[in-house]
């Protein structure tokens, strides 16, 4: 028998089933329904198995797809929308750039989680220097800080190691406790940007849990002007003053996208220029102009793209890629084993990633169930793209 025979149906079948559930988003009983009304002498069990069994191969795509997306630009976009396994909470979070998108289900959205995606799970924790002066600015107490100094130096640990340390010199610390998540924030931060292959930019919108861990942060337009969208005057004449500052604002966003078309210095420093003048207007409306001055604090993050004119103005890549989470929380309330969660991210990470490369998926998936290998793998076309345009 062929190299790719197993179950007693062609990789055409099992091709379509992941298709027909990843990227057209029907349940498996619709995907039976369909399979059996034309013909297939298919059961129920064997539709699903099909969506979660026998996918290692996939699963190493998923990898490789990664680690040339990652490589692929100096920015990455990331968002999250929420998730269920078995019926418990979890996040999916987005990676991605105009070269794939990838998807991550984890129990959380800290900023832990948020750094170990970014180094592929292989994340360190680094006790120096630097990672004690942040610990400092991060108000950990100074009888944590000074044991840890005393203790260690200059060492690296990885999670298990890591938290080993903690127990045996803090047994009192808790595993949920603020000061212990301060201390492994700060030695994975300094752990993190010391590596030759860490993200320079991160593009995401403004919670918490995305600062400080690259060089950079962007911060996405369309997000901040979502909260002036929340203003609801109800004078007449606060509510001209919001459309009138509105436009404005919208104005300058868009000589931003004219400025990445042909970006100079000169036009830069008149950007950053008219930047401190909009932002710095008082309106007489007082929910307006606090928005207006909260807007200012982030000028370094929102006119990163003065620097960088590559650089999207808005998070929409990663928004998008989590539209595609959610509308499969509509077809399945939750995934109800580890594997289940796993193959979902496999297959939407393959299938948008194919999307975004002009890549049919469905053939693409059969190529690689098939083991025939005649179409490029897409981890090859991320790099080809990017050797070719960068």
């Amino acid at each position: 028998m062929p190299e790719w025979y197993s179950g007693g149906f062609s990789p055409d079948v099992k091709a379509l089933a992941l298709d027909l559930h990843a990227s057209a988003k029907m349940t498996h009983s619709a995907i039976h329904r369909l399979f059996t009304t034309h013909g297939l002498l298919i059961s129920s069990g064997k539709v699903s198995g099909m969506l979660t069994d026998d996918l290692d191969d996939l699963h190493q795509e998923k990898q490789n797809i990664i680690e040339a997306g990652l490589s692929s630009s100096i920015y990455q976009q990331m968002d999250d929308t929420g998730a269920k396994e078995i019926g418990k909470n979890k996040y999916t979070h987005i990676l991605c750039n105009e070269h794939y998108t990838a998807y991550f289900t984890k129990p959380d959205k800290s900023r832990l989680t948020i750094i170990n995606i970014l180094s592929q799970d292989k994340i360190q924790f680094c006790f120096n220097s630097s990672s004690y002066e942040l610990m400092k600015h991060m108000q950990v107490p100074g009888k944590y800080l000074n044991s840890l100094k005393s203790e260690v130096n200059n060492k690296s640990y990885d999670r298990t190691e890591a938290d080993k340390l903690l127990n045996d010199l803090f047994p009192e610390l808790k595993q949920r406790s603020s000061n212990r998540r301060k201390i492994l924030d700060a030695s994975s931060l300094v752990a993190y940007r010391q590596l030759e292959a860490a993200t320079h930019i991160l593009l995401t919108d403004d919670a918490p849990q995305y600062r400080d861990i690259t060089k950079h942060h962007a911060l996405c337009w369309v997000h901040d002007g979502r909260h002036y969208k929340k203003l609801n005057p109800i004078i007449l004449d606060n509510k001209n003053k919001l459309k009138a500052f509105l436009k404005k604002y919208w104005d300058f966003y868009r000589k931003l996208l004219l400025y990445k078309q042909e970006p100079t210095d000169e036009n830069a420093d008149l950007l950053s220029k008219e930047f401190d003048v909009l932002f710095s207007t008082i309106t007489g409306y007082d929910e307006l102009d606090k928005r207006i001055q909260r807007t200012n604090l982030k000028k370094i993050n929102l006119l990163l793209v003065l620097e960088y004119p590559e650089l999207p103005l808005h998070n929409n890549g990663s928004e998008l890629g989590a539209r595609v989470q959610a509308r499969y929380r509509d077809i399945s309330f939750h995934t109800i084993n580890p594997k289940g969660t796993k193959a979902k991210d496999t297959l939407m990470t393959i299938i948008e990633t194919a999307k975004k490369l002009g890549v049919n998926s469905y053939q693409y998936l059969c190529d690689r169930i098939s083991k025939k290998y005649s179409m490029p793998a897409l981890h090859i076309l991320i790099k080809t793209r990017t050797s070719c345009f960068g």
